[in-house]
């Protein structure tokens, strides 16, 4: 019996001379099993998260689509806020559309022709013979037959400082007879004797000479009334074409 102790003495010591990252089954205890542990416990929690992010990724696309149709929405009202806005604003100063309510322009102008007016035009130049223009309805015109008339359109035949007159169906201007092809062959203007224009005021007539309310009844018009020069002539859109 007291050969067997050292033995185990032995066997302990040489147990104890063993490097500790050996376990007793042989096993590597300096971290390679831990590792590999780590891996799969990392590879189990990104599929959990894959899969929770799968759930979630819908609601994300979701939210995102929501957030771009909100967006698309809002640029779009912006955009026809905006157009509104300009139109507001070019209608105001800059240019705006008339409606032909009478036969007095024929045949340049027919009835329900839509012509578009330059209202700054006279902010840079002064009015010219043979414009066509749009002016506020004077005291002495007619309003209509339901009083809807607030505006005309005339073409301007004499300007401030000018004399103007008929003869023999014939328009003069200062002594001078004024070629007038915008008008029916063998239109006559009567009903207009001498008229001397003052400064700032205009001679307008009609180009149906037999058929339009003018300045030979109610006389020349303040050059302040011109709402602006029509230009072109937008509808019908078969006779489309400048004035």
């Amino acid at each position: 019996m007291p050969g067997r102790r050292p033995r185990r003495i032995a066997a302990a010591r040489e147990l104890s001379h063993q490097p500790r990252h050996l376990r007793s089954n042989g096993s590597r205890t300096d971290g390679t099993d831990n590792g590999q542990r780590d891996k799969v416990e990392d590879q189990v929690d990104d599929d959990a998260t894959d899969g929770h992010d799968g759930d979630d990724g819908g609601d994300d696309d979701g939210g995102k689509s929501r957030r771009r149709w909100r967006r698309t929405i809002l640029e779009w009202l912006g955009v026809i806020g905006g157009g509104i806005a300009i139109a507001l604003l070019v209608e105001a100063f800059l240019i705006q559309a008339f409606w032909i309510p009478s036969p007095s322009m024929e045949p340049t102008l027919d009835v329900g022709d839509r012509v578009l007016v330059n209202k700054l035009s006279y902010k840079f130049h002064d009015v010219h013979r043979g414009d066509v223009v749009v002016f506020e309805r004077p005291p002495g015109a007619s309003t209509g037959e339901n009083g809807e008339i607030k505006d005309l359109i005339k073409r301007v035949i004499a300007i401030g400082g000018d004399t103007v007159e008929a003869k023999e169906g014939d328009v003069y201007v200062n002594g001078k007879r004024i070629e007038e092809n915008y008008l029916e062959p063998g239109t006559p203007t009567d009903n207009l004797p001498p008229t001397e224009i003052p400064q700032g005021h205009v001679f307008v007539m009609g180009d149906n000479r037999t058929n339009s309310e003018d300045s030979r009844i109610f006389g020349p018009i303040d050059e302040d009334a011109i709402v602006g020069r029509a230009f072109i002539r937008v509808l019908p859109i078969t006779d489309i074409g400048w004035l």
